[in-house]
C-alpha cells in the first residue's frame, strides 16, 4: 500500500497516533438527485409585507396573501399552485409593481328587466362563483348594487366593484394586460340561468395595458437556478427578455437551466398566431379558447403539476395528468382534435377535456420550432426530451465533480502506484459508462452499445490540463402515438 492513499495526512508526520482520513467520494453511488426550485413571478399590491424583486420562498396560500397582498394577482397565482400537487414542491416567488404608465382593465355588467319569480345570478369572475340573491320584481339597480356588494365581500377577488344605475363596473386590481383577459360570465354549469326576466350583459370596458418589464424580476434571481418558472406577462417584449435569460441560464458555462411557463386565452387563429412568433426552447405556452380561470392562475396550476411530476421522472409523459382548479371552456368553445394537432405544430401545448368538464393535460411542448437557419425541426419539441437531457448533463457533472474533486491527468498507461489521485481518459471514459448504465437502469437512455462505441475521451492536444469528451446518449421516448389496423374477417 502506498504512502499517498490519503489525501490529507502528510507523509512525513513525525508525531506518533492514529490518524484516519474520512473519504466520501465514493460514498453514493447511483444517480444524483437533481435539487429543484419552481418561481412564480407576478403582480403585487402594496398590502403586501414583501417589497418588489425580492425573491421569496413561500410554503402556503396564506403566506402568499400576507408576502404580496389579498386580491393581488401573485397571491392568487400562489392559492391556484398550492391547490396541486405543487404544494410538495420548493415554491419560491418574485414580485413585481403595477407599471407607473399602465392602465387598469374594466368590464362592464348592465342589469336589465324585470325579475318575474326570485332566483340567484350565479357570476363567474376570473372561474371564481359569485352568487347573487334576486327578489321578484327586483329593480335594475337594486340588483347592481347587490351585485358590487356581493364582488366586495369577497376580498381575494382580484377585480373591485362600483354600480351605478343598473350597471356595475369592476376594474383589475392590478394595470396592465392580464386584467383584459380576466374571464366575466354568470351561469356556467349545466342548471344555472338567469332568474326569470332578467337580463345581464357583460362586455369589456378598458383594456388593460402597460405591462411590468421582467428584467427587474429576472436581474434579482441572480445565480440562483429555478427549473420552473411562471410568467403571467406574455407580451412580445417582455417573452424576448425571458427567452434571452433562459437562452443564456442553458449555456455551458451557467447551467442554470430554467423552463418558463405561461397561458393564453385566445381564439385558435390568434394562439396560432402567438405561438408561430415564438422559437423557444425554455417556454411552453398553455393555450385554451375562453376557459373561466384567469391565465395568470391557469399558468401557475399547469407549471405546478409538470414540475412535481417532471421531478420525479423527466421523460415520463405528461398526458393524462387532471390540472385541479382550472374550469374547461364551454363545449362549443373548445378546440377539436384536428384544430390541437394544428397548434402543436404552432408552439402551443394542449388539454384535453373530460366528460365531467375537468381539464387534463394532452401534451406538453415547447415554442422550439426552426433551427437558427429556419429550417423546421422536432429537437426540442417535447419538454420531455429538455428537461432529460440537462439532468443528464447535471448527472455526468455531479459524477465527474465528485469522483475527481482534486485529481491529477496523466495520459492512458501511465504507470502511478494505486490510490493516487490521477485521471486519465480511460479512467473517465470508464467513469462515464458506468454512468449510462445508471440511466439506462433509470429508463432515461437506450441503445448501451451505440453509446459504447460513439463515447471520445481524449486529452487535449492545446492544454494538458484538460480532458474533452463527447457524450451521446440516445434519450428515451415517449410512448404518445399508438397506430394499428384492425384486419377484419367475416
Amino acid at each position: 500500500m502506498p504512502d499517498t492513499v490519503s489525501l490529507n495526512i502528510p507523509v512525513d508526520l513525525r508525531t506518533p497516533g492514529a490518524y484516519l482520513e474520512i473519504d466520501a467520494s465514493r460514498a453514493v453511488s447511483g444517480l444524483p438527485t437533481q435539487p429543484r426550485r419552481l418561481l412564480v413571478m407576478g403582480q403585487r399590491l402594496t398590502t403586501g409585507t414583501v417589497s418588489q424583486a425580492v425573491p421569496t420562498r413561500v410554503t402556503s396560500a396564506a403566506s402568499a396573501v400576507t408576502y404580496f397582498g389579498r386580491g393581488s394577482m401573485l397571491a392568487r397565482q400562489l392559492t391556484a399552485l398550492f391547490a396541486t400537487v405543487a404544494a410538495a414542491c420548493d415554491v419560491y416567488a418574485v414580485a413585481l409593481d403595477d407599471a407607473g404608465a399602465g392602465v387598469a382593465a374594466t368590464k362592464t355588467i348592465t342589469i336589465a328587466g324585470t325579475v318575474t319569480a326570485a332566483g340567484t345570478l350565479a357570476l363567474y369572475l376570473g372561474g371564481t362563483r359569485v352568487a347573487v340573491a334576486v327578489a321578484a320584481a327586483q329593480t335594475p339597480t337594486v340588483t347592481a348594487a347587490a351585485i358590487a356588494a356581493a364582488v366586495t365581500a369577497q376580498p381575494d377577488l382580484p377585480v373591485t366593484a362600483a354600480a351605478a344605475v343598473g350597471v356595475v363596473t369592476l376594474t383589475a386590481r392590478h394595470k396592465g394586460e392580464c386584467g383584459t383577459a380576466f374571464d366575466v360570465r354568470h351561469s356556467y354549469y349545466m342548471g344555472e340561468s338567469l332568474p326569470p326576466g332578467l337580463t345581464c350583459v357583460i362586455a369589456a370596458g378598458t383594456a388593460g395595458s402597460g405591462n411590468p418589464v421582467l428584467s427587474t424580476a429576472l436581474a434579482a434571481l441572480a445565480g440562483t437556478q429555478y427549473q420552473t418558472l411562471v410568467t403571467p406577462w406574455t407580451d412580445s417584449a417582455n417573452m424576448v427578455l425571458l427567452e434571452a435569460e433562459l437562452d443564456a441560464r442553458w449555456g455551458p458555462l451557467e447551467t442554470r437551466t430554467g423552463h418558463a411557463f405561461c397561458a393564453v386565452t385566445d381564439t385558435f387563429a390568434n394562439l396560432s398566431t402567438w405561438g408561430s412568433a415564438r422559437n423557444n426552447p425554455h417556454v411552453s405556452c398553455f393555450g385554451l379558447s375562453s376557459s373561466p380561470t384567469w391565465p395568470p392562475e391557469r399558468a401557475a396550476a399547469w407549471a405546478g403539476v409538470i414540475e412535481y411530476y417532471g421531478a420525479i421522472d423527466p421523460a415520463r409523459p405528461f398526458t393524462t395528468l387532471p390540472v385541479p382548479g382550472v374550469l374547461a371552456p364551454a363545449e362549443t368553445a373548445q378546440f377539436t382534435r384536428a384544430e390541437r394537432d394544428l397548434l402543436l405544430r404552432d408552439g402551443i401545448s394542449t388539454v384535453t377535456i373530460g366528460p365531467d368538464g375537468s381539464v387534463a393535460i394532452e401534451r406538453v411542448i415547447t415554442t422550439y420550432q426552426t433551427t437558427p437557419g429556419g429550417v423546421e425541426t422536432t429537437a426540442f419539441l417535447d419538454l420531455n426530451t429538455v428537461w432529460t437531457v440537462d439532468y443528464i448533463r447535471y448527472a455526468v457533472r455531479a459524477r465527474i465533480l465528485e469522483r475527481y474533486p482534486r485529481h491529477k491527468l496523466a495520459d492512458d498507461g501511465t504507470r502511478f502506484a494505486p490510490g493516487q489521485a490521477v485521471a486519465t481518459p480511460r479512467l473517465i471514459r470508464g467513469e462515464l459508462v458506468a454512468l449510462f448504465r445508471d440511466l439506462e437502469q433509470a429508463g432515461l437512455v437506450e441503445n448501451f452499445e451505440q453509446f459504447k462505441t460513439e463515447l471520445l475521451v481524449v486529452r487535449s492536444t492545446s492544454d494538458p490540463n484538460r480532458i474533452n469528451a463527447i457524450i451521446p446518449p440516445n434519450i428515451v421516448n415517449q410512448f404518445l402515438v399508438f397506430a394499428a389496423a384492425i384486419q377484419f374477417r367475416l
